[in-house]
C-alpha cells in the first residue's frame, strides 16, 4: 500500500531535505497486530506521517526528506515494540505514538506498556505522557491531585492504583468517596432508604471498580470492610489508617469539606482526589474546595498536583474536541465580563 505525503505537521520542521529511504523489517509475529484490521493503523500513520510509506510483506519502506524518515522509523521501531510485546495496536495508539514522539518527552513503547491491573485479559494502563506522570505521582506521593476534563482517566487510573495496592498488600482496604451535591436538600424526597437514595451518586465509583475486580467478590469484599463506597459526609470524625482513599468529583467540595477530607489521612494511608474545575455543581456560588487547594497547599511536601489537559482525553476523539473548544469559549466569555464589569463567577 502507497502511502500519501501530508506536509510533515507531526514533526518540527529541521530545515533538512535530502531524499533519503529506509527498508523496515516488520516481525511476522507482529504484523497483524501492526498493520492492524484491514491495514487501519497504516492508513492512519500515512494521515500523521511526512515520508511515503509502503508496505511489502513484512517490510515496511519509508522514502522521503531524510529527517522525515528518520521520524516515521521511530514512529514504526516504537510501534513494533508494543506490538511484538502482545499489545493491541490500534488507530489511538498510532496517534498517541506520533504525539508523544514529536513532543519528544517520553517513549511510547515504555509510557503504552505499563500495566496496573489485569482482569480476564483486560489491562489498565495509562495511555498518555501526561496520565503516567500521574500515575508516577500517585506511587511516589501520599497525597496527589488530578484535575482534568471528562474522559482523562483521572478517577479510573487512580482506582486502578488502589486495587494493585490493595492486591499487593500495601493497604489494607480502599475507601471511596464523593460529594452528592446533586442531591442537596431533595435526598430526603427521593424514594428508598438511605443507601438507595445515595447509590446514583456513587454508581460511577461501582462501574469503574467492576472492571477491576471480580464483581461475584465486590460484596464480599464490601461486607468485610475492604471496599467502602460512600458520601463524604461519612467521612466526618475518622481517622483512615492503612487505607487508598479517593475523593472523586472533589470540584464539588466547599473549602471546609476539603480540609475535613484531607485531614482523614492516617498511618499508612494514601489519598488521590479527582476533580474537574470546569464542572462545579455547588449551589449559591460556593468556592470549590479543588479551586483553592493548590494556594493552600501548594508549599507542602510529599503532595503532587497533576495536571491533565484535553490531549489525555482517552474517551472518543471528539471529546477531546469538545472539551477544547468549550474551554475556548468560557474564556471568551470570562474576558467579556471582566471588561464590562459584570464578573458573576459563572466558573466559581
Amino acid at each position: 500500500m502507497a502511502g500519501t505525503e501530508t506536509g510533515g505537521a507531526a514533526r518540527p520542521d529541521t530545515g533538512e531535505s535530502a531524499e533519503a529511504q529506509v527498508r523496515f523489517p516488520i516481525p511476522e509475529a507482529a504484523q497483524l497486530s501492526l498493520l492492524g484490521s484491514r491495514d487501519e493503523n497504516l492508513r492512519v500513520a500515512e494521515e500523521l506521517l511526512a515520508a511515503d510509506v509502503h508496505v511489502r510483506g513484512t517490510e515496511v519502506t519509508l522514502t522521503g526528506a531524510a529527517a522525515d524518515v528518520a521520524f516515521a522509523e521511530r514512529v514504526f521501531t516504537e510501534l513494533v515494540q508494543l506490538a511484538g510485546g502482545g499489545q493491541q495496536v490500534g488507530p489511538d495508539t498510532v496517534r498517541r505514538t506520533v504525539g508523544m514522539l514529536s513532543s519528544g518527552d517520553a517513549s511510547p513503547a515504555e509510557v503504552l506498556s505499563l500495566n496496573i491491573v489485569s482482569r480476564r485479559g483486560k489491562t489498565i494502563r495509562p495511555k498518555t505522557l501526561n496520565q503516567k506522570r500521574y500515575v508516577d505521582a500517585i506511587d511516589k506521593h501520599t497525597i496527589v491531585f488530578g484535575i482534568g476534563p471528562a474522559g482523562t482517566g483521572k478517577t479510573y487510573l487512580a482506582m486502578a492504583k488502589a486495587v494493585q495496592a490493595l492486591q499487593a498488600k500495601q493497604v489494607t482496604r480502599i475507601v471511596l468517596t464523593r460529594p452528592a451535591v446533586e442531591a442537596g436538600e431533595r435526598l430526603g424526597y427521593l424514594p428508598g432508604t438511605l443507601n438507595e437514595k445515595i447509590d446514583p451518586y456513587l454508581r460511577p465509583l461501582y462501574d469503574a471498580l467492576h472492571d477491576m475486580v471480580e464483581p461475584e467478590s465486590i460484596p464480599r469484599l464490601m461486607q468485610a470492610g475492604t471496599i467502602e463506597i460512600a458520601p463524604l459526609a461519612y467521612m466526618r470524625g475518622r481517622t483512615l489508617n492503612d487505607a487508598f482513599i479517593i475523593l472523586d468529583e472533589a470540584q464539588n467540595t466547599t473549602p471546609e469539606q476539603m480540609k475535613m477530607f484531607l485531614t482523614r489521612l492516617g498511618f499508612g494511608a494514601k489519598i488521590v482526589v479527582t476533580g474537574d474545575i470546569t464542572q462545579i455543581d455547588l449551589p449559591g456560588g460556593q468556592r470549590s474546595g479543588l479551586r483553592v487547594v493548590r494556594d493552600i497547599l501548594g508549599g507542602v511536601e510529599d503532595l503532587h498536583f497533576a495536571e491533565l489537559t484535553s490531549q489525555d482525553v482517552v474517551r472518543h476523539k471528539l471529546v477531546g474536541d469538545i472539551v477544547d473548544a468549550y474551554e475556548k469559549w468560557q474564556a471568551v466569555q470570562d474576558a467579556q465580563e471582566r471588561q464590562t464589569g459584570g464578573w458573576k463567577g459563572a466558573r466559581r
